[in-house]
């Protein structure tokens, strides 16, 4: 008996894009990956372990979204600490979080670590992970933070503070930068494809490019410019991770 051959496409048509079919197959499963981490705002799944089960492909891309989802959960615990305690942390309000709680820590304001260090004695956050973004200076945050040497330690905050800020400022006025240099403006372009993820007054939070000197590029210049309308001419606080 003669074997019975599937429908073949015409004569003179192509065969299906292998390569094209397989990047639109990826394609979808990073914006499954993307709706994973949606749908689940406080970590439950990271887009680092959704990679490790092939949903996301390109280790840029997870780190990516990763950053971009940790910045938005900073900026829910900005909006909440500013509702208790009348604006976001800096060296003032220091005082204020230890007077309120009784700890007996130092707070001190150096690094973005110690002013985030405010978030958990407040216990406005639990965990160190939202703080994680990935980068060369950075680590997997180990969840220890019983004590303040503990607490955020070196490696364990990829994100810079731009301190000194208010709920009242404009809203597009950047407050958290990552993959910021270590005591520069520039960028590293190797973190996130060439993106850097910035995280706004507004609590919302953009990728911008950098351009191959590290400049983070917005409106035609230098985020940090102090000519960018958010600075009113005067050069930002910024606070870096240690």
């Amino acid at each position: 008996m003669p074997t019975e051959l599937l429908p073949q496409p015409p004569p003179g048509v192509p065969a299906p894009p292998g390569k094209v079919a397989k990047r639109s197959k990826q394609r979808l499963m990073n914006l499954l990956a993307i709706g994973f981490v949606a749908m689940f705002p406080f970590g439950c799944f990271t887009l680092g372990r959704l990679a490790e089960f092939g949903f996301v492909s390109n280790r840029g891309v997870a780190n990516r979204i990763t950053a971009d989802a940790n910045a938005k959960q900073i900026g829910q615990a900005l909006l909440e600490f500013d509702n208790q305690y009348g604006k976001y942390p800096d060296a003032t309000t220091a005082a204020m979080v230890k007077a309120k709680t009784g700890s007996t820590w130092m707070l001190g304001d150096a690094t973005s670590n110690d002013l985030f260090q405010q978030f958990m004695v407040s216990g406005i956050v639990i965990s160190e992970d939202l703080f994680y973004a990935k980068s060369p200076w950075t680590k997997k945050a180990d969840n220890i933070f019983t004590s303040e040497s503990q607490a955020l330690a070196a490696g364990e905050c990829g994100f810079a503070y731009i301190t000194g800020l208010s709920s009242k400022d404009d809203p597009d006025t950047p407050i958290c930068v990552t993959p910021l240099e270590p005591g520069k403006l520039t960028s590293d372009r190797e973190s996130f494809d060439g993106k850097a993820i910035i995280l706004r007054l507004d609590n919302s939070v953009i990728q911008l490019p950098i351009d191959p000197s590290g400049q983070v590029i917005l409106n035609g210049m230098d985020l940090f410019d102090p000519r960018q309308p958010f600075w009113h001419g005067k050069a930002p606080n910024v606070k870096w991770p240690k």
